[in-house]
Order: C-alpha cells, then structure tokens, then sequence
C-alpha cells in the first residue's frame, strides 16, 4: 500500500475533481471515511464555503480599521448590501417556483392509472366487508 499523505482541507478539494498523477501520493479511489480531507464536497457544503468566502470579504471590506477604510461612497453601499443579496434571491427563489409551477406538466396516464387503483382497492374493501 502507497502511503497517504494528509492535505490541508482547501487543497484536497481542488484535487478530487482530477485523477491522481502516477505516483501520486492521493489515492486512486475515494476513501471510506466520510470526513476525511480527500472526501467529496456536498452542494451544501460549496454553498457554505461560498457564503462564508464572501461574508468574510463583505466584513474585510466593511468593518476595516480607520486607516484603510474604502471611500464613503463604497462604504455606504457596501453596509447594506447582504440585505439586498438576500431580497434578490428571494425575489429569485419566489420567480423560478412560480415558473416552475406554471410549466408543471400534467399526466393524464398517471392520474387515469391512480384513479383505476383506487377504484379496485376500494371494490377489494367491499368485497372484505368494510363500508366506505
């Protein structure tokens, strides 16, 4: 067995979408453990490291010392801002389940099926003795 050298969490990510060099010290199959360096990242997780990527921009920029602080003008719109990326993606959120559910399509073979179902169960209880 090839010794596995450990990777910081930042560097492992950006090799897993790769296959590994020859002679490469990553493995050359996804590890058991789930917590370990080399393990995929969710959709959760690159949204969390993205929100917190760029909340740690916003409060660099925002809440900097005296002596480095951005213009006025920068700064006033840069206090506000989460609330307006979290207005806009609701807006967003709200626009595509409304979209969504507008072009929803019907199965008319699908509820004609159901429907069938529910009729034999509902004879299979009668048959048995239960009133409906």
């Amino acid at each position: 067995p090839v010794p596995v050298c450990p990777l910081p969490l930042f560097l492992s990510f950006s090799f897993s979408f790769f296959p590994p060099l020859p002679g490469s010290l990553l493995p050359s199959r996804p590890l058991s453990h789930p917590f370990s360096p080399q393990a995929a990242m969710t959709k959760l997780g690159q949204w969390l490291c993205g929100l917190a990527l760029l909340g740690s921009a916003w409060a660099a920029l925002a809440l900097a010392p005296p002596g480095l602080q951005p213009p006025a003008p920068l700064r006033q719109a840069l206090l506000p801002l989460p609330v307006y990326l979290l207005v806009a993606f609701g807006c967003y959120s709200l626009a595509t389940v409304g979209y969504r559910l507008a072009t929803f399509n019907d199965c008319e073979e699908a509820a004609a099926e159901l429907q069938e179902h529910i009729r034999a169960a509902r004879a299979d209880l009668r048959r048995r003795g239960l009133r409906l």
